[in-house]
């Protein structure tokens, strides 16, 4: 079976674009990050509940190699297919090894630094209408997927979607414009039981100086809502990892 084919089978999709979230016309770093993105929901190690999570991971890294390849990605783009035969796939190689090579580990320090400077920036408003637009209004999705986003953020947010509602820049979905009271106490409700789980966690484990209390935070997060707590590290280990000289947002 092709590469195609086995995207069609494992993701419903047999556009290459598509499996990554991206459009046609995303650059090399678009690319590189959808994939990283993805790749680490798919992980065999992250998702051991997923029978085809190795299927999936050894897929996607066949994916990249063809679209970060110039002349691979050129002949897709023009005409819809991928050459079996060429080196980038032939060749036997170990996937999770070549995406190490991708995505050395970040520190605990950039993840801090990071989140000083993600808050309110451009970025993050980018960041939070793609994911209105992606989830159709749905807050507890929205709040789920965001970065850095804890109960505390959530105003902010919805006064960057609401902003962008009445600018005109994305349509009002009934989900947001909505939501029930009832739906709101739920998220907060949950919210705070996260909250003080972390915080029982954090007597535990004898944390207390602030980088103690961001690792509590990350681990509790891990335990609660494991899917998320990967898109979160995934997202901010794509924008950290340093390029490789093979290595190759866009909106969909």
């Amino acid at each position: 079976m092709g590469l195609l084919d086995r995207c069609q089978e494992l993701f419903n999709t047999a556009n290459l674009y598509e499996v990554l979230g991206i459009n046609k016309d995303a650059t090399e770093a678009d690319i590189r990050r959808s994939y990283y993105k993805v790749s680490l929901q798919v992980h065999p190690d992250r998702a051991p509940e997923d029978p085809q999570a190795t299927e999936k991971f050894q897929v996607l890294g066949k994916l990249y190699a063809v679209l970060s390849d110039k002349e691979q990605r050129a002949v897709y783009d023009e005409q819809g297919v991928v050459d079996e035969e060429s080196d980038v796939l032939s060749q036997d190689r170990c996937w999770e090894d070549y995406w190490r090579l991708l995505f050395p580990k970040i520190t605990m320090q950039d993840i801090m630094e990071f989140e000083k400077k993600y808050k309110g920036s451009d970025e993050e408003r980018e960041d939070v209408i793609r994911l209105y637009v992606q989830h159709q209004g749905d807050m507890d999705a929205i709040t789920a997927s965001a970065l850095c986003c804890s109960q505390e953020d959530e105003p902010r947010l919805c006064s960057i979607i609401r902003a962008a509602i009445d600018g005109g820049e994305v349509t009002s979905f009934p989900a947001f414009t909505q939501e029930s009271n009832k739906k709101k106490r739920a998220r907060r409700k949950r919210a705070d039981r996260e909250r003080q789980e972390a915080e029982e966690m954090q007597k535990e484990m004898g944390l207390g100086d602030e980088e103690d209390s961001l690792v509590m935070m990350l681990k509790q997060k891990q335990k609660s809502r494991e899917q998320n707590f990967n898109s979160f590290l995934s997202d901010l280990e794509a924008k950290y990892a340093k390029k490789t000289p093979k290595g190759k947002r866009g909106k969909k």
